[in-house]
């Protein structure tokens, strides 16, 4: 049996400053910011580039790409343990240090000639390892900054939709008038910077005094986690969600895309996808539905459209609204989902709880990716994509079904 901490509470307590850009926040914003434009020109940009010039072809590709993003969810839940053993902010820094090393090792690598594979493939995973640890401490530290944290949200989410368009485009830009290593180095000088802005912070919080062992700090996330039916019931609903909705559509759709219309299509409705995103943000930051989970649920609905613009193959700028569409309305469900989460939870065990949803939300999107290639290859494309469609409004139904969830009010 875990034992109890000896102390409950030993951090000082920071009171947030009125205004939304506070030092602290404004840090943190440039933090995110930065950290986020070097992912996006690094995933999938990069990876992909740097892998096939290595000649590790397509298949390499592949393994670097899950490599990647699979310590995610294996490890998100223990960073989420040493985000409140240790204090978010520390764990951040050492995450943003390894980043920095790891992705400079792996930009020496290209520069002094062509790694293998399997070197590729382990420095990435370490560096998805680093992510893991650095997401929990992010989104716990986002209500010690920010006094309006649904405003916070929606103002990083504006940012981090950008980047998702200027990313892909400064990586390409980059790598077509120098080499990949080049964006590698980039890449590493984004997580340097990320650090300096982490440290300058005044936000400081003293560790935890506690007894616990490691099994009893996840068993205490477990518990708090479990004990929110609105919690819980989001990240099953999502479960589903991603296994029938955004893992087969992110894989058929955007291949489809690519196959009828070109690859220059593909750019030009993702970029949409980010704009949307942004507009989604924007107006988080105004809109404060009393019940955010069912604001947010509706919102949700609009990726219905866009499934089905693909399936019935409209026309490009048809498409390309859709994805505006889709992004705005996911983008609304993410601060709104997200700010409950912050102001719900208490903050010594938030980096838990948060990692727990994290791993429950993504870890069936590989499970549809896998499924959607051979679904698609013995019904075909189009009865893929319109069972996603009905399944967007099931998994939307689900979430306003649940009382606990459609009736969660905001703080």
């Amino acid at each position: 049996m875990t034992e109890a901490p000896v102390a409950l509470h030993t951090r000082e307590r920071v009171e947030p400053q009125e205004s939304l850009w506070s030092r602290d926040f404004t840090l943190l914003f440039a933090a995110r910011t930065i950290s986020v434009l070097g992912d996006q020109m690094l995933v999938p940009t990069a990876i992909t580039v740097a892998v096939l010039q290595a000649g590790h072809g397509v298949t390499g590709v592949g393994y670097a790409l899950a490599a990647h993003g699979a310590p995610l969810a294996l490890f998100v839940v223990l960073g989420g343990v040493l985000v409140d053993r240790f204090t978010p902010i520390r764990v951040m820094v050492v995450a943003d240090i390894a980043r920095m090393i790891i992705q400079g090792g792996l930009a020496v690598a290209f520069i002094v000639g062509t790694p293998d594979l399997w070197l590729i493939v382990t420095l990435l995973a370490l560096g998805g390892t680093a992510t893991a640890a650095f997401q929990p401490g992010y989104v716990s530290v986002i209500p010690r900054t920010a006094r309006d944290v649904q405003k916070a949200n929606a103002a990083i989410r504006v940012t981090e939709s950008l980047m998702w368009v200027l990313g892909p485009a400064v990586a390409g830009v980059l790598i077509a008038v120098s080499s990949i290593s080049v964006v590698l180095v980039l890449d590493a000088a984004t997580f340097g910077i990320s650090c300096v802005c982490l440290l300058a912070m005044r936000l400081r919080m003293s560790r935890s005094v506690r007894r616990s062992t490691v099994r009893g700090d996840l068993v205490q996330g477990w518990r708090e986690f479990s004990s929110r039916t609105w919690l819980w019931g989001v990240i099953v609903i999502f479960m589903l969600f991603q296994a029938t909705v955004n893992g087969p559509f992110l894989t058929l759709g955007q291949s489809f895309v690519t196959l009828e219309y070109g690859e220059s299509a593909l750019g030009f409705v993702m970029a949409m996808f980010g704009a949307g995103s942004a507009i989604g943000g924007l107006v988080a930051v105004r809109l404060r539905p009393a019940h955010p989970l069912r604001a947010g649920a509706l919102a949700q609905a609009g990726t219905v459209l866009c499934v089905l613009a693909v399936a019935l193959q409209l026309s490009v700028p048809v498409i390309a609204a859709s994805y505006v569409v889709w992004g705005a309305g996911a983008a609304f469900w993410l601060v709104m989902f997200h700010t409950a989460v912050q102001t719900k939870i208490p903050p010594d065990v938030l980096g838990r709880v948060h990692a727990y949803d994290v791993a429950g939300s993504v870890v069936m999107r590989p499970a549809g990716q896998m499924a959607a290639g051979p679904a698609s290859v013995w019904v075909g494309v189009a009865p893929v994509l319109f069972f996603s469609s009905t399944m967007v409004l099931v998994t939307v139904g689900l979430l306003l079904a649940v009382p606990a969830i459609r009736n969660l009010r905001r703080e």
